[in-house]
């Protein structure tokens, strides 16, 4: 349906794809991965015709209509939200302005009658009757209420504008939907009702997210982008980061018999499959997954940081409480009567509709805001370590990456050169890349000069402000894991399912009619109808 032929792509001596041919088929849903830099968002631009290749072409089957996520969030202004939805289909929007303009007329002429019996076939072949409602269904489905949808886009917050050209991209069921990073800005509830829309989706989707639980349950293939080429695998990211770090792991173990290699692999096929069964996809991809090959799959070439948090002291008992916090800003209360116990090895991921309330909670526990009312305690037996959500305060400064970390040396030891670049080399600031300034560093580097920070803390309580946000998949993985494994006490909020599934064991939801507190997963905690019911009357 959609065909790539010899594609390459180069930006003055930097090849970034070289001789791309691949096929993308309906029915099947690809999640693009790669290293950052590897150029997902520009290939996605070149499929979509955004961007020309250096050589070669894209071939979309004739007859076939492709929608794109829009990423600028201010093309849109002058228009209403609804025509905003139906200009996903711009054919359709078309024939419906041309149509109204006739109708506007009250004597129209032989020819305009003509024109407008015409126009009326073409749109009742499009469904265009049910365009508005259609529109309406998809907007209320990604929490667009309808009291906005004849609004102007340009009156809109910008939140809201994501989930309007989200729908935009959805809407008409296009043959080809190729999408950027979509779950940006939704919360849980509304990246499920998208997983589940584009799980059972009928036409081709190419979607590039960072967000690994939403690549699990949409993807029936993973492409690889590596070294300028694409490596095609049937199945999900799991699947795919699993089985390469099985090989990886095979690779290394030379010794084992071929017999028992086999076997583990066999083993893992057959793990993997159940999973399968139980996907929210339709039958017939999961048929299409169900004839997944490891053998395709390569050890993965990718570099993942050696992030290990070391507590210097087991905590005592007494971790930390708060008493009836409460915080307003701007004439807005974010949350009230705030009363928090946290036991040893609580790994509680905070969460609250509104942004500003989890980033006041950190800052008034950290010390660098003041509640409006009510007090916190930390534990005397307690150190904490912390990444805020904004970190631009830590690198003001115009030093080497080297000099900025020895700030947060303890010991002669970790002062030395040798002990810092060898540091920084396991968080992948090899060679040259520990000694640049630390003002020029990415959003990704700086959060893992970040993290390199509390690993030098070795604190045995850590508060983490969104860690995820500028991360690639490597980094949010080697993260993951690392909070698993934490023997400490951990506080952290995140927009990353897979992230707040498998780190905490404990929700505690801030609200400006107190907190919902539950020992319980986070999946758990979505589908509870009691805490559902609780959350409404809540944010009342």
């Amino acid at each position: 349906m959609l065909t790539v032929n010899n594609v390459s792509v180069q930006f003055g001596k930097r090849v970034l794809f070289d001789e791309v041919n691949a096929q993308f088929k309906k029915g099947n849903t690809y999640g693009i991965i790669g290293a950052n830099g590897a150029g997902k968002s520009t290939f996605l631009k070149v499929l979509s015709g955004e961007i020309e290749p250096t050589t070669g072409n894209v071939h979309l089957e004739h007859g076939k209509r492709m929608s794109v996520l829009t990423q600028d969030h201010n093309a849109f202004d002058n228009y209403t939200v609804l025509d905003t939805v139906i200009m996903g289909n711009q054919h359709l929007y078309e024939i419906q302005k041309e149509l109204d303009q006739l109708y506007a007329n009250p004597d129209p002429t032989d020819k305009e009658v003509d024109r407008m019996g015409e126009l009326q076939e073409k749109f009742e072949e499009m469904n265009g009757w049910n365009a508005e409602s259609d529109a309406a269904i998809l907007l209320s489905n990604l929490g667009v209420s309808e009291d906005m949808h004849y609004m102007k886009m340009g009156d809109l917050e910008s939140k809201i504008k994501v989930r309007v050209l989200l729908a935009q991209a959805l809407f008409g069921n296009p043959d080809v939907l190729i999408m950027d990073e979509p779950t940006n800005d939704l919360d849980f509830y509304t990246i499920s009702w998208l997983e589940d829309f584009l799980a059972n989706y009928d036409n081709t989707v190419i979607v590039v997210s960072h967000d690994r639980h939403f690549l699990d349950a949409v993807s029936t293939h993973t492409v690889d982008i590596d070294y300028g080429k694409l490596n095609f695998y049937t199945g999900n990211y799991s699947f795919w980061y699993n089985a390469s770090q099985l090989k990886a792991r095979q690779r290394a173990q030379q010794n084992k018999k071929a017999e028992e290699r086999k076997k583990e692999l066999e083993d893992f096929i057959r793990r993997f499959s159940a999973n399968v069964a139980k996907s929210k996809q339709a039958t017939a991809r999961k048929k299409m997954i169900e004839k997944l090959n490891i053998d395709d799959v390569k050890p993965s070439s990718r570099r993942y940081p050696g992030i290990i948090f070391q507590p210097e002291r087991e905590a005592g008992d007494q971790i930390f409480e708060t008493e009836n916090l409460s915080k307003t800003i701007d004439d807005d209360l974010l949350f009230d009567k705030v009363d928090i116990n946290l036991s040893k090895g609580n790994k509680v991921a905070l969460i609250s509709k509104d942004s500003r309330a989890i980033t006041a909670f950190y800052e008034i526990v950290t010390g660098n805001m003041q509640p409006d009312s009510g007090s916190y305690r930390w534990g005397v037996t307690t150190t904490q370590a912390y990444l805020p959500s904004d970190n631009s305060k830590f690198f003001q400064e115009d030093i080497s990456l080297v000099d900025w970390l020895r700030q947060f040396a303890k010991t002669d030891e970790e002062r030395e050169d040798v002990y810092l670049r060898g540091f920084l080399g396991k968080m992948l600031f090899s060679g040259d890349e520990a000694l640049k300034s630390v003002k020029v560093l990415s959003g990704g580097e700086k959060v893992r000069a970040m993290m390199s920070k509390m690993m030098m803390q070795r604190a045995n309580i850590l508060l983490l402000d969104e860690p995820t946000n500028h991360l690639d998949l490597e980094s949010i993985q080697a993260l993951n894991n690392a909070l698993i494994n934490f023997p400490g006490t951990v506080i952290f909020t995140t927009r990353d399912h897979a992230f707040a599934q498998t780190v905490a064991n404990r929700i505690i939801e801030i609200t400006p009619k107190g907190t919902i507190d539950r020992l319980m997963t986070f999946d758990e905690y979505l589908s509870d109808k009691k805490v559902k019911e609780l959350r409404e009357k809540m944010y009342q």
